[in-house]
């Protein structure tokens, strides 16, 4: 069982930036359409930036996750003092993660609200 003072600050993370990726998504479809642009052309590029920001956190988090120790330890060999660490990294990429998964909620739920309005 995992303890729920582990697992409670990482939700909370994922769901703070989850909620300004559904915000942003959401204001990008809007923003888009007000400009002139029409509903299904606003909501596939909100869309396809969301999931350009949700792809990129999953390759970096594994990249993090693959190579962090190694990096970690070339930076103590060579003396950066760059402070960089996996877990940053990690979570890094779970605030980017979380903001293009909300955006393409946010950009989705935005379509279809525009959509039932017209």
């Amino acid at each position: 069982m995992i303890p729920s003072g582990y697992l409670r600050p990482r939700v909370r993370l994922v769901w703070r930036f989850g909620r300004y990726g559904i915000v942003l998504g959401g204001a990008g479809v809007l923003l888009a359409v007000a400009a002139g642009e029409s509903l299904a052309f606003a909501s596939r590029k909100a869309f396809a930036v969301s999931t350009l920001a949700f792809g990129f956190a999953l390759l970096g988090w594994s990249g993090s996750v693959f190579a962090g120790r190694t990096v970690e330890n070339a930076q103590e060999y060579l003396d950066t003092n760059s402070n960089w660490t996996e877990a940053d990294s990690r979570r890094a990429m779970t605030v980017v993660g979380s903001l293009g998964a909300g955006g393409m909620v946010g950009a989705s739920a935005m379509t279809l609200v525009l959509r039932a309005s017209y």
